[in-house]
């Protein structure tokens, strides 16, 4: 839902509205908080829920302590991640890098201590995530509040932020929309090769199959990040040449780096799963299911990017067709029938999501090549923005 900023403030910093920025930030701050509580309750009783759709009880009952523990750190989660949109608008990223340095510096010794020193074992894990993301949040709110960097884009919290509310939601529903309907289809991944035979060890390459891919997402999450600010920087400032040439450069950019990792991962598949186990079985399981990975590495950098220019422009209602048409229509659907009907198992499942995926990067493709920006920009200034589009100041 923080992804609705991408627009709202990007757009509003190109126009140089900059107190609406700040008020943007907050508005958000407040409503993810809200929104956090419902979800709060859902993680507490993830055990229960997980039994009650047929999953193991063994993992079921470490997923449930694991969410549970995970609490604290889904409101600093709620508050961190407006603050990382307030600053990723503004190009200002060196706060960021040594914020989220230090965060993981001190998740790193916290969570060995924890997890292999106390007993904690998963909890650990989840504690040490916990004051990690609180670290960087307070950091963050600390920097914004006094660095002379953020003089001009830091207003009062006043009635403003509350009454931008119904703004933030317009936006921040069809972002979570667009982004959860990919994450959830991952997800819904796992959980379904709970219910194959020999469940541990389909979960198990599984989810390393899944946190490889989140692993290396996070390359492609900085390029999207950087082309949504471009792009929606370029296009609150009524120029659709730059946000053109924005797309074009990190499409290039896209292709080279997901070909050089994609690359380094099949090369060296045979050791690959040796990073996350020593058992010998998923170790030969990640294997032979690698190269399907490595297809998968390079279509999801290459959505990741079409879906951070979406965020730019503000086509996130368009993303949540796309995706709810690639991989509820198409991709589980096919993974089901594949993992569940045929021979392939979790592998069919894998096939199924990858297919997802590649319809998904046709369809965000189609519309991002054909965009008329100089439209867009009569567009926003017409209907959507006009809080943007006023009189500059000189």
């Amino acid at each position: 839902m923080s992804s609705a900023l991408e627009t709202l403030c990007g757009q509003a910093y190109g126009a140089q509205q900059y107190t609406k920025v700040g008020t943007l930030t907050y508005t958000a701050i407040f409503s993810l908080l809200i929104v956090c509580i419902p979800l709060a309750i859902l993680w507490r009783y993830t055990e229960s829920l997980l039994i009650l759709l047929g999953q193991s009880p063994l993992i079921s009952h470490e997923a449930g302590n694991y969410l549970t523990y995970l609490i604290p750190a889904l409101f600093a989660y709620a508050i961190l991640q407006p603050l990382v949109r307030y600053f990723q608008m503004q190009s200002m990223l060196l706060p960021m890098l040594a914020s989220s340095a230090v965060a993981l510096c001190i998740h790193i010794i916290l969570c060995w201590a924890l997890v292999f020193k106390t007993g904690l074992g998963n909890i650990g894990a989840a504690v040490s995530m916990g004051v990690a993301l609180w670290s960087n949040t307070v950091f963050l709110l600390l920097y914004m509040k006094y660095s002379p960097s953020c003089a001009k884009t830091r207003s009062p919290i006043s009635v403003e932020v509350f009454r931008g509310m119904k703004q933030f939601f317009s936006f921040a529903i069809p972002s979570a929309v667009m982004i959860c309907l990919e994450w959830w289809s991952f997800e819904l991944l796992v959980l379904l090769s709970g219910l194959l035979p020999n469940p541990e060890l389909e979960t198990s390459v599984l989810s390393i199959c899944l946190n490889t891919i989140d692993t290396l997402y996070a390359i492609t999450y900085g390029f999207a990040a950087a082309v949504s600010t471009r792009v929606s920087n370029e296009l609150g400032a009524g120029n659709p040449r730059g946000a053109r040439v924005a797309v074009n450069a990190i499409m290039i950019l896209a292709v080279v780096e997901t070909s050089i990792v994609s690359m380094i991962v099949f090369f060296n598949r045979h050791i690959f799963g040796y990073i996350f186990t020593n058992e010998k079985e998923v170790v030969d399981y990640v294997t032979k299911i690698t190269p399907l990975l490595c297809v998968n590495i390079i279509m999801d950098s290459l959505q990741g990017n079409f879906s951070g220019i979406a965020r730019g422009v503000g086509w996130q209602h368009l993303g949540a067709y796309v995706n709810l048409a690639a991989f509820y229509f198409v991709g589980i659907p096919v993974g089901v029938f594949l993992g569940f009907y045929t021979s392939l198992r979790g592998e069919g499942l894998w096939i199924g999501i990858l297919v997802g995926v590649i319809i998904q990067v046709i369809l965000l493709s189609v519309v991002t090549f054909r965009t008329d920006y100089e439209k867009q920009v009569l567009t926003f200034s017409s209907k959507h923005f006009l809080f943007i589009f006023l009189p500059r100041k000189k």
